[in-house]
């Protein structure tokens, strides 16, 4: 949501609707059009402080070198102009992200975070997947490095001007929707904590478990990670379930969507 349109990202499209929240929703309009298509499908929309649009691109590939520019990268755009009506009216912010599949901005800080589903087929424990801040002009390392090293498929590449994360999690378990915690609800200790969602792994043994993930922020920076939300996954690997994103409610509690049981759930604090 922003100034009165709703921005939805879909794969080679950023359309818009006017919004009015007691009318009713506009006519859609392409605002960005003639993004890749293929690969890496998702395309996630958030906005700065700053007023401009960010949108994550993810790879055509799972490791190679990408002859588009916009393809593994954080794009920037203007929300007066749009993108024109190739797509081409844009700024690369960040690089080396293999697929960025979601941004948040944080409240406290304005930096933007993004979720990064690093390469497969490396082994069950490399490389981790990642919850890391963004900033202008960062590159971090996909696909020819996996800080602080090149990867063993390219040893001959410079990774000394790569961004390492800031945080690592467990290697495939495919981080998706993340959530800063500004509501009420919830203990005060829980204020400005993040909530990242691990959609589960299908190429590691045993398999990542599907679970909602806490982040707890000390002074606006990450001090430890714990599970929040689990049990979607049983002890010999099968799922009923898949959470995929997260959102705060404006009553403070958490609304979670499972796109494998078609299912929104709502985690609130009791208050008795």
């Amino acid at each position: 949501m922003h100034d009165g349109y709703l921005y939805v990202g879909e794969t080679t499209t950023i359309s818009r609707f006017n919004y009015e929240p007691n009318g009713p929703v506009g006519s859609r309009e392409a605002f960005v059009s003639n993004l890749p298509r293929g690969g890496h499908s998702t395309r996630t929309v958030v906005f700065g402080p700053d007023g401009l649009m960010y949108v994550s691109v993810g790879s055509s590939c799972n490791i190679c070198d990408e002859s588009d520019p916009r393809r593994a990268s954080i794009l920037r755009f203007s929300p007066t102009t749009g993108a024109g009506a190739d797509g081409s009216a844009y700024e690369r912010f960040a690089s080396g992200l293999r697929n960025a599949v979601g941004l948040a901005i944080q409240p406290a800080t304005g930096l933007i975070w993004a979720t990064v589903n690093e390469r497969d087929n490396q082994g069950n424990e490399i490389p981790p997947d990642l919850i890391t801040v963004v900033r202008q002009g960062q590159n971090f390392g996909w696909p020819g490095c996996q800080p602080p090293n090149a990867t063993p498929q390219d040893t001959g590449r410079d990774c000394s001007g790569i961004t390492p994360p800031t945080i690592g999690i467990q290697a495939h378990s495919a981080p998706l929707g993340l959530a800063f915690y500004n509501g009420q609800q919830f203990p005060a200790e829980y204020s400005g904590d993040l909530f990242v969602v691990q959609h589960g792994s299908w190429n590691r043994q045993p398999p990542a478990e599907p679970k909602l993930l806490r982040i707890d922020f000390e002074g606006g920076r990450p001090v430890s990670a714990r599970d929040f939300a689990t049990g979607w996954q049983t002890a010999d690997g099968s799922r009923w379930g898949r959470p995929a994103g997260v959102v705060a409610a404006p009553d403070g509690s958490l609304i979670v969507s499972d796109d494998q049981a078609g299912a929104l759930y709502r985690i609130a604090y009791p208050t008795t």
